[in-house]
């Protein structure tokens, strides 16, 4: 195989393991009931006022969004965007089910807490691998290359990232209290641990991690 072929083959594998590290990102975070990364938080949100299953309104708030970065960063749409949109909320939702419904494993504190760091992590290093793979990226973290590029720049990713997550965050919060939906399950310290540092999170592990891998 030839070095491009090489090189598309490696970006092709760092796409497909970004999104599963997001999707067990997700679940290990709705594991952990200490709050929901902020995008889950509004799409939970939202799916509890509409009683509607997480995987499928996750995939209709994706494909709204996904008009939005049409018109303005379409670049960014690609194989990856789509696997995103369609894998994510279901792999979440799988994660969940195995772990409650089929291994019937009780969230004990340090179980919960294993869950958060799991999550925290997984959130920063998934995002950042299928970012630097270039095969198209989720509509929800396309909102900060939108943010930074409408502002020439004067909003940076990092701060657009944490606006977006913070935004979306308020909104989630304002669906579940409507629908009266208990709080504390998407809402917490993962919550505001990931809006205000998923995005410098993201920046770190592209830069330290994912570039030098494709570079090799």
């Amino acid at each position: 195989m030839n070095a491009q072929g090489n090189s598309f083959l490696k970006r092709c594998i760092m796409t497909v393991l970004g999104i599963i590290l997001i999707g067990i990102c997700v679940g290990s975070y709705r594991l952990s009931a200490f709050g929901v990364d902020a995008f889950t938080c509004m799409n939970l949100g939202i799916s509890g006022f509409l009683h509607m299953s997480f995987g499928t309104e996750q995939l209709i708030m994706n494909g709204l969004i996904l008009i939005a970065v049409f018109f303005t960063v379409r670049q960014c749409i690609g194989i990856g965007t789509i696997i995103n949109m369609v894998g994510v909320g279901y792999m979440a939702d799988f994660i969940c089910w195995i772990f409650q419904d089929v291994l019937e494993i009780t969230m004990t504190l340090p179980l919960r807490i294993l869950a958060l760091i799991v999550g925290s992590l997984l959130a920063g290093i998934g995002v950042a691998l299928y970012m630097a793979a270039e095969m198209g990226i989720a509509p929800y973290d396309s909102v900060a290359i939108i943010i930074e590029k409408e502002t020439k720049g004067r909003i940076p990713f990092q701060k657009a990232r944490v606006l977006s997550d913070v935004t979306v965050v308020i909104v989630g919060v304002v669906f579940c209290l409507l629908s009266h939906g208990e709080l504390g399950l998407i809402i917490g310290i993962g919550t505001i641990f990931n809006a205000l540092f998923n995005g410098p999170l993201i920046q770190f592990f592209k830069t330290h991690l994912a570039e030098p891998i494709l570079q090799k």
